[in-house]
């Protein structure tokens, strides 16, 4: 005889929230002006302009936040789905399915959404602070997906994670996670305090949701909670 109640449940098991945001975020690009996708758009310079409009209508504009108008408000929220490139998206995806599939497990799943988002809003908050009077529009979900990251590394500091170093000839070399993840960290500390306010990657914006989201699980889950998986591996990881 069948549990239909017992196979519904595990029908939804698994990390259905970490695979919910990435299918919206892939959307999200696909339906907009800068994947190419969407004839509406046009082409040429109607396309560029178009472009534009879609950063500045759902990104951060650090100047236009901090003026604490109603609009803007919403803005970093907005800018967590919204992403500058194929390769801006390719990669912050690969790391949420990486790292986000544990951390959900772990949390569950309102409280991953719930956390991913309260994060990267107050990591692009951070950064819009930081460069008050900047007109430069920041999009992206690496606020959030750091914040996952430094919970990653709390939870399971001991996980096996395969990555991927070029100076290392991108040989494919399985690491302990606190190793991986704090040598990311201090990457993007580094680049962080020689990036200016211009073009480019919001290293501080890294930064600062890789600390929430450490000090988070340290305060939502404390030492005795912590997770410990000594053989457990993720799946492959591309280092920048």
């Amino acid at each position: 005889m069948i549990d239909w109640r017992a196979a519904a449940r595990g029908a939804v098991r698994g990390p259905t929230m970490t695979y919910g945001l990435i299918a919206v975020c892939c959307l999200v690009f696909l339906l907009g002006p800068v994947s190419g996708f969407n004839p509406s758009y046009g082409t040429g310079d109607r396309l560029l302009a178009a472009q534009s409009d879609w950063f500045r209508r759902w990104g951060v504009i650090p100047a236009e936040l901090m003026s604490s108008e109603p609009h803007t408000l919403l803005s970093p929220v907005t800018a967590l789905f919204v992403h500058g490139n194929w390769l801006h998206l390719l990669g912050n995806m690969l790391f949420l399915s990486v790292f986000g599939a544990m951390a959900e497990e772990r949390m569950g799943r309102l409280e991953f959404l719930l956390f991913c988002l309260g994060c990267g809003y107050l990591a692009l908050l951070a950064y819009a602070a930081a460069h008050a009077t900047s007109e430069q529009t920041l999009v992206g979900a690496s606020g959030a997906i750091s914040a996952v990251l430094g919970a990653f590394l709390f939870l399971f500091p001991r996980a096996r994670v395969t990555s991927l170093f070029p100076f290392l000839l991108f040989l494919p070399l399985r690491f302990p996670a606190w190793i991986v993840l704090v040598f990311w960290f201090v990457l993007q500390w580094l680049a962080a305090r020689s990036a200016g306010p211009g073009p480019g990657v919001a290293y501080l914006a890294h930064v600062v949701g890789f600390a929430l989201g450490f000090l988070y699980a340290w305060g939502r889950y404390g030492s005795a909670d912590k997770v410990r998986v000594p053989a457990a591996a993720t799946e492959g990881e591309r280092q920048p």
